[in-house]
Order: structure tokens, then C-alpha cells, then sequence
């Protein structure tokens, strides 16, 4: 789909701020997905992302109700694990739509890669979806102000600074 791109395309068009978010979400492996419901409010959940083999992975038990709401609308947004209200490590977000992943080479070597990054295997039964990137942000703060580093697919990153 136009518009959007694998995790690949991300660090070849942002490299810095792809670092940056990636190196966010894999400080304790954990973020918040967040979903769109039936009735089109939002939905929250846990989730441990993978980076890997160019891509940007979510797996999740089947039946979940993240694995049903991202079937029927693939939007979505992940954000990183805050550790404290000051932001000292600063935030990361991602936003795109996660896609079914159903094929049997796809899927061994998701479980490849999340065994060699993890310390249990992938438990099965389960659902994977590979995240098509729209748009990445780091939040930060810097000499009493905050810095956001954003980028959108299709233009170059950006910074902003507030007070």
C-alpha cells in the first residue's frame, strides 16, 4: 500500500530517529499497542514488539482482542515503556497499520529471530502481524525544553523544540 513502509525503508529514510525509537523499545522489550475497537474506540494493550529481519513485528495469542481489532482494522500505534514521569530516557511512538502474516517462511522465521532474542520460545498457537510504518516520533527533553524528532513517511525527519 502507498504511503507506508517496512522497517527498512524507516532506517533507510530516517536512519537517527529509527535508531532512536528502536533503541526505545528495546530497552525492556515492552510497549502499548493501541487498537481500534468494533465501535471505532480506542483499545490499549500490552505487547513485545521485534525488531527483525528488516521488519517490525507484533505476535500475539490468536483469539487475542488486539489479534481481532488489528484483523478487522489495521491501524494502530505503539508506544514504548515509560519508566517515569520526567521522560529522562524519552518516549517513542509508531504508527501504522499491522498486517496479517500468514505464510509458513514468514512465520519460521519470526520464530528464528524471536529465539534468538528471547529467552522463552514463541508460545503457540499465534497471530503475526507486521507493522507497515506511516509515521515514528521521539519525545525528549533537552535544556528545559522538550525535543521532538518526528518523521512521516514520504518526507524528511524533522525537529521541534517547546518550553
Amino acid at each position: 500500500m502507498a504511503g507506508m513502509a517496512n522497517w527498512s525503508e524507516v532506517e533507510a529514510a530516517a536512519p537517527r530517529l529509527a535508531v532512536a525509537v528502536r533503541g526505545r523499545f528495546e530497552a525492556y522489550g515492552l510497549a502499548i499497542l493501541a487498537t481500534l475497537r468494533r465501535d471505532g474506540s480506542p483499545r490499549v494493550s500490552g505487547i513485545e514488539p521485534l525488531f527483525a529481519l528488516g521488519e517490525l513485528w507484533l505476535g500475539m495469542m490468536p483469539d487475542s482482542r488486539k489479534a481481532i481489532d488489528l484483523s478487522r482494522d489495521p491501524r494502530c500505534a505503539l508506544h514504548n515503556a515509560t519508566t517515569d514521569k520526567n521522560v529522562a530516557d524519552g518516549d517513542a511512538k509508531i504508527t501504522g497499520r499491522a498486517l496479517a502474516v500468514t505464510d509458513q517462511e514468514s512465520l519460521d522465521a519470526y520464530r528464528a529471530a524471536w529465539a534468538a532474542s528471547a529467552e522463552i520460545p514463541v508460545p503457540e498457537p499465534f497471530a503475526l502481524f507486521r507493522v507497515d510504518v506511516t509515521e515514528l516520533a521521539t519525545i525528549g527533553v533537552g535544556d528545559e525544553e522538550l525535543v521532538i524528532d518526528f518523521w512521516r513517511e514520504g518526507g524528511p525527519p524533522t525537529r521541534t523544540t517547546r518550553k
